[in-house]
């Protein structure tokens, strides 16, 4: 038995136990083993990382004072900004009126804060009021080749777990079909590794379906789900898969195959983007259609012409006499053209090898522009998706015509932002349309991705925001409450424990809580007779149990 204090060492090995005994004069004892805790991890230092802070009121007014009194706390009580951002996903009700700072310094987000609350815009602030477009359909459109760059997807990887884990999937099942695993020319994790063969279209069609794959998986973790699907080429391969057609071994070895396939082919083709129509290219076209066709119809007047040099350049230099702008893509191979007729049989024989599966949500088809039906489970459709042209244009028209409000485009860069936005210019609907990009090559990609989610919430379309400091530690922090939505707007309601206001309705008891009887008056009906007679006349069995042993 111990009668003072002794030292306890801690044993690296294995955890502190005592024994606590109590010995009762009545003769019950009691006993218990005490185990200390696990030793937990001191919490990492604070650094500087992308957050989002999502404010909402139900008046614009509110939302400013809102923002004054967090931005005064702040100042007061210095928070981390993930614990900020993590009390603001967790603890605010979405309120109409909302607003969403992206950011990842502390003093630029107070200093949003300080402009948001004067009712001006800052670096990083998004702020609005619901748009009737949130409740329209969303699509997500996937880039292709042309949207690579080196380190696509790194700072991604390296900000949010799910695009992490998602993403080293991916690359699991495409190095089986690589000769150098993915992950290291994309993220550069092996020095003797070259970045630039990204630009290899074995390595660009891979990495481009990774990064897009793990990009809509990151969304989904963070609660938003389209509504239409597709893609822009090799896009559409990505859109399928997301879209339940094929498993992710499956679409790896499919998109593998395309890629090293089309590597394999004889290079010294061309690509032409020209500034004009599909109808006005096919004359051209026509009796050289061995020679050169139509690769791509990019907007309502943007085609790309693919195939031998000489008679590309002879099309380009017939539209240039026109006073049409033309410009000659950097390109590896003529895709979309005849030069890709080698490829077909042999690509045909790795699509009929999967395993197809009606997809689980529509997928807009590059080869008819319009929702895909089971022609896309077919291996031939796969086949011809290699060589004939990209229907874009005529796709985004389609889901515009089927409702689609809101284009979030994902993939490495924002390549077909401008396009779609030129797209929508000619639809009736085009005022109330939205191009989002979910990642811009001359931006921070956690910013540029927590900014795009920040446009999607401010327009009133519901994100997760707490996945956004999943894998942060991040704390709840006590913060001032959400000021009166009711200040300046006229309304005569009080806020609990202040002064009744003159003409203000009696206040009703808060839900939970018991009502008390209301007085008898002498507007109150007496009690029915038949009720009175029933108490006199009810034998006492019948009586609750807690009152059979009160006298009559």
């Amino acid at each position: 038995m111990l009668q003072e204090p002794v030292a306890w060492p801690r044993d690296p090995a294995r955890p502190r136990r005592a024994g606590v005994s109590s010995f009762g004069i009545s003769g019950t004892n009691a006993h218990v083993i005490v185990e200390e805790a696990p030793q937990e991890d001191e919490r990492p230092a604070a650094r500087d990382t992308a957050v989002a802070w999502p404010l909402a009121a139900r008046t614009p007014k509110a939302l400013r004072d809102q923002a004054a009194r967090l931005a005064a706390h702040l100042h007061r009580t210095p928070t981390a900004p993930v614990d900020v951002a993590h009390t603001l996903a967790t603890g605010r009700t979405p309120f109409a009126h909302r607003a969403v700072l992206v950011g990842s310094e502390p003093a630029q987000l107070i200093q949003g804060l300080e402009k948001l609350a004067r009712g001006t815009g800052a670096a990083g602030l998004t702020k609005g009021a619901p748009d009737p477009a949130a409740k329209a359909p969303l699509a997500v459109v996937f880039s292709g080749q042309g949207s690579q760059r080196p380190g696509m997807g790194s700072e991604l990887y390296a900000r949010f777990p799910a695009f992490a884990q998602a993403f080293d999937k991916v690359c699991a099942e495409l190095d089986r079909h690589l000769d150098i695993p993915l992950r290291t020319v994309l993220l550069g994790d092996d020095p003797a590794v070259d970045g630039e063969l990204v630009h290899q279209t074995a390595y660009t069609q891979a990495g481009i379906f990774a990064v897009e794959v793990a990009l809509y998986r990151l969304l989904e973790h963070f609660g938003v789900t389209p509504d239409f699907v597709s893609g822009h080429s090799v896009g559409e391969l990505a859109a399928a898969h997301v879209a339940g057609v094929w498993s992710l071994s499956d679409a790896a070895a499919l998109v593998a195959a395309r890629g090293r396939l089309m590597q394999a082919q004889p290079g010294g083709g061309a690509m032409l983007a020209v500034e004009a129509t599909a109808a006005e290219a096919e004359p051209l076209l026509a009796g050289r259609e061995h020679e050169v066709s139509l690769a791509a119809e990019n907007g309502p007047s943007s085609v790309v012409l693919s195939g031998d040099p000489e008679a590309v350049r002879e099309i380009g230099a017939a539209f240039t006499a026109q006073g049409r702008r033309t410009k000659l893509l950097k390109v590896s191979h003529a895709f979309h053209s005849p030069h890709m007729e080698g490829m077909l049989a042999e690509f045909e024989t790795v699509a009929q090898q999967l395993i197809y599966q009606r997809p689980t949500i529509p997928v807009v088809s590059n080869l008819t522009g319009d929702v895909a039906g089971d022609e896309l489970l077919t291996p031939g459709y796969w086949a011809d998706h290699v060589r004939r042209p990209v229907r874009f244009a005529s796709g985004i028209r389609r889901q515009a015509e089927l409702g689609v409000a809101t284009f979030l485009e994902a993939g490495p860069d924002s390549v077909l932002t401008s396009m779609i936005t030129e797209i929508l210019a000619d639809t009736p609907d085009s005022a109330r349309a939205g191009v989002i990009a979910l990642a811009r090559r001359d931006q921070d990609e956690p910013l540029a991705f927590l900014a795009a989610l920040a446009r999607l919430h401010v327009g009133g379309r519901s994100v997760h925001w707490p996945a956004a400091t999943a894998g942060s530690a991040p704390v709840r922090s006590p913060f001032p409450r959400t000021p009166s939505s009711t200040a300046g707007t006229g309304s005569t309601r009080s806020r609990p424990g202040s002064p009744p206001v003159p003409g203000a309705p009696a206040p009703t008891p808060p839900y939970g809580c018991l009502r008390t009887r209301p007085p008898r008056t002498a507007h109150r009906p007496p009690r029915p007779a038949w009720r009175r007679l029933r108490r006199r006349t009810a034998p006492r069995s019948s009586w609750p149990p807690f009152w059979r042993s009160r006298p009559r």
